[in-house]
């Protein structure tokens, strides 16, 4: 049987620390960590995600604000409410929950962020600052990724991980966290997505294989070598009518298949899924602590 990287009881222990240490910013420092969140329209989704994130800051004692507006909100509201948090001292974090409606610029609000605040690690600054190795937030999930390896002990230094999906969410980031010459990384990576004409060629190098195509069960046996690790980043709803809801989560990797050849796999859910909300708040944390700088 492989190890299951087990993802709620990662979180459960970051979040722990992220608390107590909240508290001692708190009484030493008079600072609680203040995180705004945005959320344009109705989308279900977005709607139990951003409930998801105004409950962990109240579980562990930040300041939030959550803003819901209409679908039809003008894209000049969304800008100046931005800027509004952006000078605001008592937010340290400003979250835009995607997607937004199609009359929103999605480049344009990310930019408006001011960096500093981009909790989310989605501003083009913050990019940069992760590709050449300065200090800055960095992507929630690939981070999250990075915790998990780490907890487990998983060793980086050299192996070749094979990363399926070029997102900016995702894809990119956690490439470009797991090349670079620090602790936890300096990993050989190959990047796969769709214009390969034949997938398994690639995958099946892998030490190290994360999945973020989008496609549920996508990734079979006969895609991995014996001795793999695992990560499987994709959350996909399928049709089950033995189930209530009427469906079922599913990764993007065949966990039944590929679990027996793995030497260490995510499950879906509960495994990279519960780390992205921890990470967004370690870096609302860190912003209001001011542990990372900005400063030349």
């Amino acid at each position: 049987m492989p190890i299951i990287i087990d993802g709620k009881l990662v979180s459960s222990k970051i979040l722990d620390e992220i608390r107590a240490k909240t508290a001692e910013l708190k009484s030493q420092k008079g600072i609680t960590p203040g995180l705004a969140l945005l959320l344009v329209g109705n989308n279900p989704a977005s709607l139990t995600y951003v409930n998801s994130k105004r409950k962990a800051c109240t579980e562990l004692g930040f300041y939030s604000i959550v803003e819901h507006l209409t679908e039809d909100t003008p894209e000049e509201k969304v800008l100046n409410l931005i800027e509004e948090w952006n000078n605001d001292p008592k937010i340290h974090g400003i979250l835009v929950q995607l997607p937004l409606p199609k009359h929103i610029n999605e480049l344009k609000t990310t930019l408006k962020i001011k960096p500093s605040k981009d909790v989310d690690g989605f501003h083009p600054e913050n990019f940069g600052r992760l590709v050449i190795g300065l200090p800055g937030f960095r992507p929630c999930t690939p981070a999250g990724i990075v915790e998990l390896l780490k907890h487990y002990q998983i060793d980086t230094f050299g192996k070749h991980v094979v990363v399926v999906g070029r997102s900016n969410i995702v894809g990119k980031p956690i490439a470009n966290m797991l090349y670079q010459k620090a602790p936890n990384a300096n990993a050989i990576v190959t990047i796969c997505h769709t214009a390969a004409k034949d997938l398994r060629q690639y995958t099946r190098l892998a030490d190290i294989l994360v999945v973020a195509a989008g496609s549920p069960n996508f990734i079979t046996s006969d895609f991995v070598k014996d001795g793999v690790v695992v990560i499987d980043v994709g959350i996909n709803r399928i049709e089950d009518s033995s189930s209530k809801k009427g469906y079922k989560l599913v990764g993007d990797v065949d966990f039944n298949s590929v679990a027996p050849k793995a030497y260490a796999i995510t499950p879906v859910p509960g495994g990279v899924g519960p780390m992205t909300i921890a990470m967004l708040m370690k870096n609302t944390y860190l912003s209001a602590s001011g542990e990372i700088t900005y400063e030349a």
